[in-house]
């Protein structure tokens, strides 16, 4: 073949080679873009919070968390090449608001994923519509057992430990440690009271006496009045922020003194000392658990690392346990991000939270797989003394069923450079 021949071959199938490029490229972008809330540079979701409302107090520190933490991770390039975009919207604890700001965030806004919407009573009444939308709802900000039924919600998952499991720990170090003792319980009038019951009650039997709050009214005294009448001495309370601070000061003006052992969603002692003022010496002696790094432990390289971040990023709220919560969540949402891959969709996102295998910030494992879209499996007790709350004992796991109470005690793993998950 004559050389000009050859060149010309050569330089047309060196154009085919670049078109065929620009079209594979240009059909990934197409691809992308009819995922929803997914572009070639952006991943877009959403939450809904309690930015006011009874449940605002701490908990609405949550989002600025994990937004700070997002903007630190697209200051490295985000995930996959795509920054994370964060919608919050404010829904005041109130499931008639969560029902519109949940429809707005999947039918006009059109994000990816949902993530972390907060609360119990407000999150169920919009499972039915993310089940029909078909949106990946990962990690609830709530402990309820609603989350983990893969067969009738496929798509949505659980992050903290649940009341249940919860339940269970709580009343195991209780059985031990104050035998013999009148052990009461204080709820709230939804799954979250209940689910934190049923654990208990699994282990002691029924308690010695139960009263409930409903978040809409604070009147807390006959209820609290209650279980003094009934001799109590020690309360295990299931009560967001706000209403562990309402009981534990109407325990204090009544003179009812009894040992109060808090479900870590209501415990953050920054919260409630706050909440609490000049009163907030009631605290002194309060057991609670978690299962993350605990905010006041200058020590934890955790804490550290999310330091970092929230001095650059968020420095106007406190670092506390809710902020500790968020920037945690958000850590575990990029490894699922990453581990659902480039080539992003709504079904691989899911399949890669099923998939598992995530470690970070948490004192336990994650459960997660096809069959279990529950969290945390454990908790660690803590108590407070001359102002500080901190750890004590060992981590102890369980589940939600008839499974013992064990104790864990592989230490978590460490952060990695710039608290970015790797992958």
């Amino acid at each position: 073949m004559h050389p000009i021949a050859r060149r010309g071959l050569a330089a047309a199938a060196g154009v085919a080679l670049l078109v065929g490029a620009a079209a594979c490229a240009n059909d990934e972008q197409k691809a992308a873009e009819n995922v929803p809330g997914v572009t070639g540079t952006e991943v877009v979701i959403g939450t809904h919070q309690p930015l006011t409302g009874p449940a605002a107090p701490g908990y609405s520190r949550i989002s600025a968390a994990v937004k700070a933490y997002f903007e630190h991770v697209n200051s490295k390039g985000g995930v996959n090449g795509r920054k994370i975009v964060y919608k919050v919207m404010d829904d005041g604890y109130n499931p008639a608001n969560t029902d519109n700001v949940v429809r707005k965030l999947v039918l006009d806004d059109k994000v990816f994923a949902l993530l972390g919407g907060l609360g119990t009573p407000t999150h169920t009444n919009v499972l039915e519509f993310i089940k029909a939308q078909k949106v990946p709802d990962l990690f609830v900000a709530s402990g309820s057992r609603n989350w983990n039924q893969p067969d009738k919600y496929p798509t949505t998952f659980g992050w903290q430990p649940d009341y249940t499991v919860e339940g269970k720990i709580l009343a195991t170090f209780v059985k031990k440690e104050f035998a013999g003792k009148k052990v009461c319980h204080f709820g709230q009038n939804d799954d979250f009271g209940r689910d934190s019951l049923a654990g208990v009650e699994k282990v002691l039997g029924p308690v010695a006496a139960k009263q409930t709050y409903t978040t809409t009214n604070q009147q807390v005294g006959p209820a609290i009045g209650a279980l003094k009448a009934a001799g109590c001495e020690v309360i295990i309370s299931a009560s967001i922020p706000g209403f562990t601070a309402l009981a534990m000061g109407q325990a204090a003006a009544q003179g009812f003194k009894a040992q109060w052992i808090v479900s870590n969603v209501g415990a953050d002692y920054t919260t409630l000392s706050k909440q609490l003022g000049d009163k907030k010496a009631i605290l002194e002696g309060m057991i609670a658990d978690n299962y993350l790094p605990m905010a006041g432990d200058a020590s934890d390289p955790w804490v550290q690392a999310f330091g970092k971040i929230h001095q650059q990023y968020n420095a106007a709220n406190p670092l506390d346990g809710n902020a500790v919560y968020g920037y945690s969540m958000a850590y575990t949402f990029v490894q699922v991000l990453q581990a659902a891959g480039k080539d992003l969709t709504r079904e691989k996102l899911v399949d890669a939270v099923e998939k598992g295998g995530f470690k970070g910030p948490g004192l336990t494992p994650f459960r997660y797989s096809g069959d279990v879209h529950a969290g945390y499996s454990g908790v660690r007790l803590n108590k407070v003394q001359n102002g500080a709350q901190m750890y004590f004992g060992p981590t102890f796991v369980t589940d939600d069923g008839d499974g013992e109470v064990t104790e864990h005690s592989e230490p978590p793993t460490a952060p990695p450079a710039d608290a970015i998950p790797t992958t």
